[in-house]
């Protein structure tokens, strides 16, 4: 039988580790701060803002929230930039991305403190996950080794096949699972659009992570008998239902349960993960600025 593998209470289980490790700083006079910025009023970007407040407020730490009009000129981010750098409240922050095209967002993320760059993309955190002295792992590749871990999947010795070479996800979970250590040791194999006969790629991997943004991309077809699925992507399609749409994943479910031994569904999989990763993240980050020592999950 299938394990269809339930973010949903993986990430609740994160959650109620880090509380432990909140008490324990909250002891030591120190509640973890996180704050987000939002330029503009993507509705995706509110409703994503808004849970990650959410699940500040429910494990104790203190959430703070920044917006911006969407016509905001860059120096008017870069300040509120220096001023979060400045912040002792705030252990960690992110500027949510997708910002208006008056803003490089690449100078955004250069001018974050990498000691408070809990989404792990300032090039000094990158630079020290390609090297194995990673001080943030960034959260939905984190958040893909929770699962794995939690499915008592080792990468070790095995092949793995990323569909998907972007900075937030495909890149930097090579670079993970391809370290010298617990939750790496994997042989990979990173996909993408110039990839010729992506179906021979995945059908001999013995995991596959889809993170390319295609909706129902890989099907049962183009896996072998056994292989773990982690699909990363959430995608929103026309259906016929009473909001017009659904969300899909880049694995076409049905087809690749026939296939799979362990599966992660679209929505209740990696989704939950990235969100209790960030503040795994944030926790650590207060835990280093504070010189408060924590037991991380």
């Amino acid at each position: 039988m299938t394990n269809v593998i339930d973010g949903n209470a993986v990430a609740d289980g994160i959650r109620a580790d880090l509380e432990n490790c909140v008490d324990t700083l909250d002891d030591a006079g120190v509640t973890p701060g996180l704050a987000t910025v939002l330029v503009g009023d993507d509705p995706a970007s509110e409703t994503y803002v808004s849970m990650k407040q959410r699940d500040c407020e429910e494990i104790g730490m203190n959430g703070i929230h920044v917006e911006l009009d969407g016509d905001a000129a860059p120096d008017e981010l870069y300040d509120t930039i220096d001023d979060l750098n400045d912040d002792s409240s705030v252990h960690g922050y992110l500027v949510q991305d997708p910002v208006p095209n008056q803003i490089d967002y690449r100078e955004v993320i250069r001018r974050i403190d990498p000691g408070k760059d809990v989404d792990g993309f300032h090039p000094e955190n990158v630079g020290r996950l390609v090297a194995g002295d990673a001080r943030f792992k960034p959260c939905t590749p984190h958040g893909v080794q929770k699962l794995l871990d939690a499915a008592d999947v080792d990468p070790e010795g095995k092949d793995v096949t990323i569909v998907g070479r972007s900075r937030i996800v495909g890149k930097p979970l090579a670079n993970l699972l391809v370290q010298k250590t617990d939750g790496g040791n994997a042989t990979v194999t990173v996909c993408h659009s110039r990839t010729q006969d992506l179906a021979e790629k995945t059908r001999r991997a013995d995991i596959v992570v889809a993170a390319v943004g295609a909706p129902e991309l890989v099907d049962g077809s183009m896996l072998s008998e056994g292989t773990t699925v982690i699909d990363v992507g959430v995608n929103r399609v026309d259906a016929d239902t009473e909001k017009g749409y659904e969300l899909v994943g880049d694995v076409e479910f049905d087809s690749a349960k026939e296939k799979a031994s362990v599966i992660t569904p679209v929505p209740g999989g990696v989704g939950p993960m990235t969100r209790a990763m960030l503040l795994y993240n944030t926790v650590k980050a207060a835990s280093q600025q504070e010189d408060v020592d924590v037991s991380l999950p």
